[in-house]
């Protein structure tokens, strides 16, 4: 968990289930490398959703990893460089620290975000996304398996603040549920 000094206020929640979650993770096979099955997710998630980033992301105890990702400007995923600043066309690359953006909080709340704009959100608006990357809106919603256990989200960001909605929300909830359907069926299939 990370505190930021100047606010006293908790950024990265405390994830308990971080090692069960790391260990069901390898069971399946995901989490280290780029599926092209998720990019293709993610990319229709973003057509959906009317957003320009999409992910779909496995969290362990140290980082998160986009296994699935999509990007403006292009028709298939992209791996872009973090650190670009604030004003710098917005980056993100497959990995991510744990502290950085805002699925470990779907994580460990389990249940989907809406961040209409993340500036709203004193506890969301001094994450490093805001500035590293100029994130201004957020939505996501948790992957829970079969075994009810929270592997990652699926989620998409904005550069500009929007207005989800409940039909946003509604959407999120869905395509999570899709994508847990997904990996089921790989999991019977194999990676």
């Amino acid at each position: 968990m990370s505190f930021d000094p100047t606010s006293h206020l908790l950024l990265t929640p405390e994830d308990t289930e971080a090692p069960n979650r790391v260990v069901r993770l390898r069971e399946l096979g995901l989490g280290e490398a780029p599926v092209p099955e998720f990019d293709d997710f993610a990319r229709h998630l973003a057509r959906v959703t009317g957003a320009p980033y999409a992910m779909v992301n496995f969290i362990d105890e140290e980082r998160q990893y986009f296994a699935g990702l999509y990007a403006p400007g292009s028709d298939q995923a992209v791996e872009l460089n973090p650190g670009s600043g604030a004003g710098a066309d917005a980056s993100v690359g497959r990995v991510m620290a744990r502290d950085h953006g805002y699925c470990p909080h779907v994580i460990v709340r389990r249940k989907a975000l809406v961040l209409e704009d993340v500036c709203d959100y004193p506890r969301f608006a001094g994450n490093p996304v805001v500035d590293e990357i100029g994130i201004r809106s957020y939505l996501g919603a948790p992957l829970i398996d079969r075994t009810g256990m929270a592997l990652g989200t699926v989620c998409v960001v904005d550069q500009e603040p929007r207005p989800w909605g409940r039909q946003g929300l509604e959407t999120i909830k869905s395509m999570a549920a899709d994508l847990v359907e997904q990996i089921h069926r790989r999991e019977h299939q194999g990676p």
